[in-house]
């Protein structure tokens, strides 16, 4: 066996953020708004808009902080009830909880999107949506928006792991009211921290960049329609959760990066997908047919193991060189929805749960050989086959 790859290994930043972070250096203009032109953060604004196909964006400093945003651009009213999936990161329910809105969860199916016939349930009394992609698998996007166009319901897209990936031919992000993405380090684009969010809605941005932090008159150094600016001058209050130019230097350079990176991360995927469902006791859920995927890990669920067979087969792969995550046996996974304690309500999702404690997670950052990918496999394969072995072996 080749020597294991890093998994959790990011690609080094390209040379050209090395300059422009010098330069940067040099100057000490890392505020966003010291310029009074293209400064990096507006620059990178103006490029990711152009690359999503949407008409503004506005850059913070995380993807949590976009959903915040989001939320309070929408001027939801006090306890106002969120829809979310039970299977997202626990910086979703916690954005909600922090713009003074109440998480309400539904149920995932085994494939990790959203079960349609229990997200319809739970829309009544609902007044905005979040749809996180988790882990870049994307839900039936044209019957969520069909039920909450119907109902007059914003639909925020958590697309944090779905940079790249489309619907229909559309770039995910771009078919809610509003869309964010996380430039942390295990996403497509590395800054280590930061987050964007994208709409076409002028009123919406105007909103966002001023809870954001544009304090008095730095709105002006947006390119957003100033007439939208005018109504909230001095209205909204400011959380300032910028990106400093920092950020943004080393973001920019890593955009053409993107379609490469997408489809390198895709075919990782597949090649790996392809090896595990070889197995008896490995699936990898299919994609839903209108998706094009951007994937840098994979997830897979086990098939026939009890719970101490998965804690068995995690073990076996750590111990063999590949941590593999699975999102219900543990008790501080903030993927689990029952370790969101701070929810102010408490929903019970049979079907999550169960689904949780079979899944199972590995990052494959997209710069991986060949022969790494194999190794991979060939630890997945070998510590599936030794557990079940040997549980047969028992058993005669």
């Amino acid at each position: 066996m080749s020597s294991l790859p890093n998994v959790h290994q990011a690609e080094p930043i390209p040379t050209d953020a090395r300059v422009a972070i010098d330069a940067l250096l040099q100057s000490g203009d890392l505020f966003r708004y010291t310029a009074p032109q293209d400064a990096p953060v507006t620059l990178l604004e103006q490029e990711f808009a152009e690359l999503l196909g949407s008409r503004f964006a506005l850059a913070v400093s995380s993807c949590s902080a976009a959903l915040f945003l989001s939320l309070k651009a929408l001027d939801l009213p006090r306890d106002a009830r969120v829809l979310i999936p039970g299977f997202t990161f626990g910086a979703v329910p916690s954005a909600v909880v922090h713009a003074d809105c109440i998480p309400v969860l539904c149920e995932v199916a085994e494939n990790y999107r959203i079960d349609m016939a229990d997200f319809e349930a739970r829309l009544d009394g609902v007044q905005a949506v979040i749809i996180s992609h988790m882990r870049g698998h994307t839900s039936d996007m044209d019957a969520i928006m069909a039920l909450c166009n119907a109902r007059d319901i914003p639909v925020i897209e958590d697309a944090a792991h779905s940079l790249g990936t489309t619907w229909h031919g559309r770039n995910l992000g771009t078919i809610g009211k509003i869309g964010c993405f996380s430039f942390q380090s295990y996403k497509m684009i590395n800054a280590g921290e930061g987050g964007i969010m994208v709409t076409d809605d002028p009123d919406l941005i105007a909103r966002a960049v001023i809870m954001s932090g544009a304090y008095e008159h730095n709105w002006k150094k947006h390119t957003v329609l100033h007439d939208a600016f005018a109504r909230w001058q001095n209205k909204l209050p400011l959380y300032n959760q910028r990106m400093s130019n920092l950020a943004a230097a080393v973001i920019r350079p890593q955009l053409p990066e993107l379609a490469r990176r997408v489809r390198d991360g895709r075919a990782n995927h597949d090649y790996v997908a392809a090896r595990l469902n070889t197995s008896p006791w490995m699936l990898v859920p299919e994609k839903l047919a209108p998706e094009v995927r951007a994937p840098d890990s994979i997830q897979f669920n086990m098939v026939g193991m009890t719970g101490d067979q998965i804690r068995a087969f995690s073990d076996v792969s750590e111990a063999a060189g590949i941590k593999v995550q699975v999102f219900g046996l543990s008790t501080d996974n903030a993927r689990a929805f029952w370790n969101w304690e701070f929810l102010p309500e408490k929903t019970d999702l049979p079907q999550t749960r169960a689904m949780l404690m079979k899944a199972c997670d590995v990052r494959l950052p997209v710069q991986l050989s060949r022969a790494d990918l194999d190794a991979v496999a060939d630890i997945l394969l070998a510590a599936a086959e030794q557990v079940m072995g040997e549980t047969r072996a028992y058993g005669t």
